[in-house]
């Protein structure tokens, strides 16, 4: 636990000197310091920029974990609590600049002691001010944040991860605690501010509604991406410890001896009994009929976690389709368990369509409810595990290659339950390749995910018919948007005049669509593509070439929904 709660605060703090600081530092000064009556106040100088920060801390790690969770269950748009946050920031911009204001928000609450948050003496109102900035805070995310706000909006949250997400709010508060401790210090220390307390006020009142029109109009992003991402790696190490790991894996029956054969992928080993297959919906190539441990009892099994528009998924499956036509005769049992990423990958119909398409013989559970998903503890798309005759996991393999040390231990397990089995020749390559070049990471564009890869004017949240701008120079792994687009929280829809822009360091690149129309891709060096998009939500190639490195254009005709870019 102290292991944890020390990886927590120092990703946090890592977090907290990044680029995504930058809007907040102005906003955390100056609510630092503009209070009344400093000098007759009875507390210390330093209560209320403390109580601010402790309200960001508060309000920062809850909707972290909390918050898609919450307003997905309340049907509320996922940008609702990012818009209260910069209206309470423009109101207290204001109550500065106009005292009529702020003796007008004051007037609720004057049979409160504790409240008057123009003072120094007021205690509910600098932290209730401090929750209110933490709505603000919240975008500032990196590996560690991300996978905790995937661990609560999926209803995930053990005490490791309560514990994860307090001290990276910590950890990422600390260098505002500075900053608001600059701000009170300042004015309690300047004579200059005493004489003329009315004067900062009303500055400080003006950055203050700046800085809540900059945030509206997402400025502040334009200067985070001119300056260095200088904490990236740090922050990807962190993400990548064990005690980080083991803390968002999901909760599931199999218990920690699974997480022996995740850590020490490719290897055969003792990880346990693994879980029945219950809780997962239709089945799919068994006459709907489900499979369960007791009637594999004896048979080596394969379970293969992969969703249909995945394009890691996809390049894997001629693999496991290899396996299973060179050694099911002598014992081998895959199980594909479809565990949808997107939406419309939940419909049975379309998995049904899928499966056929890709010629897929062996079971399939559909998992919409991730209950297999979670009994396995699993993270990962595409990811297999080998279960032994007697029904016990006995080796992980997770993404793409490695596929002769699979096929290794799948004919190791045959031989140890049949040890007279005669084998065929070993059938793992020609099949397809894994490049081992540096290659752009999976591009999310909806609001749910977007941000992470977003790199354009305009706030990337939900909302109809939202304008945006084309960036005219396309960081490197990035995507912008230009034209008008309907933002979802999976997926953005073409309206008029549609564009995405995406900067990519891959051969191939690959989208998932759902809609019908038309799209043209324009990328130098290469003749112009048309692509009909229609039928099936599905993956879709737009670049199969030679050279890696290359900015795409990508027109829409209205009514196409773009969910993803994968690229190999």
């Amino acid at each position: 636990m102290v292991t944890l709660a020390l990886l927590g605060v120092i990703s946090g703090l890592i977090t907290g000197v990044s680029p995504c600081v930058l809007p907040m530092i102005p906003i955390v000064f100056v609510t630092g310091g503009t209070s009344e009556n400093q000098k007759t106040s009875s507390r210390p100088n330093w209560l209320r920029p403390v109580l601010i920060i402790i309200g960001i801390v508060i309000s920062f790690g809850t909707i972290a974990l909390l918050g898609t969770l919450v307003l997905s269950l309340l049907g509320l748009p996922t940008g609702l609590l990012r818009w209260l946050g910069i209206a309470l920031l423009a109101l207290v911009g204001v109550s500065l600049i106009v005292p009529k204001v702020a003796h007008a928000l004051e007037k609720p609450f004057a049979k409160l002691p504790s409240w008057t948050p123009g003072h120094s003496d007021g205690v509910l109102g600098p932290l209730l001010l401090g929750l209110g900035l933490g709505t603000l805070y919240v975008p500032c995310a990196g590996p560690v944040l991300a996978a905790i706000s995937v661990a609560g909006a999926t209803a995930e949250i053990g005490w490791q991860t309560v514990v994860l997400t307090i001290s990276f709010a910590l950890g990422a508060a600390i260098p505002l605690a500075f900053f608001a401790l600059a701000g009170a210090s300042m004015t309690s220390r300047l004579g200059a501010y005493r004489r003329r307390q009315r004067a900062f006020r009303l500055g400080g009142g003006v950055i203050l509604v700046a800085m809540a029109v900059a945030i509206a109009a997402n400025l502040p992003a334009t200067l985070q991406r001119l300056v260095p991402s200088y904490t990236s790696g740090v922050e990807r190490v962190i993400a990548r410890q064990d005690a980080v790991t083991d803390a968002l894996r999901p909760a599931g029956a199999s218990g920690p001896r699974i997480d022996l054969c995740a850590k020490n992928s490719g290897n055969i080993a003792d990880c346990g009994a693994a879980p029945e297959f219950s809780g997962g919906g239709r089945w799919f190539n068994t006459s709907g009929q489900p499979l369960t441990k007791a009637g594999l009892r004896g048979k080596v099994v394969l379970v293969d976690f992969w969703t249909y528009s995945c394009i890691n998924c996809q390049r894997d499956a001629p693999y496991v389709k290899k396996w299973y036509d060179a050694y099911r005769s002598a014992g081998l049992v895959v199980i594909g368990v479809h565990t949808p990423e997107f939406a419309f990958e939940h419909d049975a119909g379309n998995v049904g369509r899928a499966i056929a398409d890709e010629g897929i013989a062996y079971p399939v559970v559909q998992d919409n409810n991730f209950a297999v998903w979670n009994a396995y503890r699993n993270l990962y798309w595409p990811a297999k595990y080998l279960i032994d005759g007697a029904g016990n996991i006995r080796a992980t393999a997770f993404g793409e290659g490695n596929y002769a040390n699979t096929e290794g231990n799948i004919r190791t397990l045959l031989r140890q339950a049949n040890p007279s089995v005669t084998l065929p020749k070993a059938v793992t390559g020609g099949v397809d390749t894994v490049s081992s070049a540096p290659t752009t990471p999976e591009i999310y564009l909806g609001a749910a995910r977007g941000a992470t890869s977003y790199q354009g004017s305009g706030d990337l949240t939900t909302g109809s018919g939202k304008m945006f701008t084309l960036n005219a120079v396309q960081p490197v792994d990035t995507f912008s948007v230009g034209g008008r687009f309907d933002v979802a929280g999976e997926s953005i829809t073409s309206v008029s005049d549609a564009h995405v822009r995406v900067n990519t360091r891959a051969a191939k690149v690959f989208t998932v669509l759902s809609g019908t129309g038309t799209l043209r891709i324009h990328s130098a060096g290469i003749a112009d593509k048309t692509i009909d998009v229609s039928g099936t939500p599905r993956l879709y190639t737009l670049i199969d070439a030679a050279s890696a490195q290359r900015v795409l254009d990508i027109s829409y005709t209205p009514g196409i929904s773009v969910y993803t870019f994968t690229f190999g």
